[in-house]
């Protein structure tokens, strides 16, 4: 016996999303349940936040974390990531500010269940945002970062980083901004990595 997927409209997606005990994705039309996130998950994405807000004060950028949604129309993905960066104003959807469209960067915090999705899919949906320029992947198991660079000809160029001593640094360049990994991965456990 199949089992039928139900699918949901955005509009329907968002009325149960405001009720929800918990955060869930929508992907054209399927309601996707997010996973917890690991303590070492969240220290990295709010070392990184943190870094960037205190790195950018008085600049005209906005950085917001997990709990902000971020719409991508043309394949119709409500997400959410775990680091945005803004420049200028938020385009929002709706009549909320729950919702933006128009991010800069995007950092994810990668996990053994969503590292995949991070690199393929949920990279090409990103890519389709005008404004997005920057994609930062961080490995919550290991020392190691993956870089994405829109360039000016609209090609993207990858750079890796793997750690290989405390002066290792990821640098931005669609921003002025640079973070040390010791900073990055500041009181990051891996031997307490157990999978979300």
């Amino acid at each position: 016996m199949q089992t039928q997927t139900r699918y949901y409209t955005p509009e329907e997606y968002l009325e149960l999303e405001e009720k929800a005990e918990y955060k869930s994705e929508y992907r054209d039309g399927e309601i996707v349940p997010m996973t917890g996130g690991t303590t070492n998950h969240n220290k990295i994405a709010l070392n990184f936040a943190a870094a960037l807000k205190y790195g950018l004060k008085k600049k005209n950028y906005d950085v917001y974390i997990g709990d902000v949604r971020l719409w991508i129309p043309r394949y119709r993905q409500y997400t959410y990531p775990d680091v945005m960066v803004i420049q200028g104003e938020p385009i929002y959807t709706g009549a909320n500010t729950t919702t933006v469209m128009n991010p800069l960067l995007i950092a994810e915090v990668s996990s053994k269940s969503t590292s995949n999705y991070d690199q393929s899919d949920k990279f090409l949906y990103y890519r389709s945002i005008p404004e997005f320029q920057e994609y930062i992947l961080i490995n919550q198991y290991q020392h190691h970062v993956m870089q994405y660079v829109k360039t000016d000809d609209c090609k993207w160029i990858f750079t890796e980083y793997e750690y290989e001593s405390e002066s290792d640094i990821l640098k931005l360049q669609t921003i002025d901004f640079q973070i040390d990994f010791s900073d990055l991965y500041e009181q990051v456990n891996f031997n307490q990595s157990i999978e979300e």
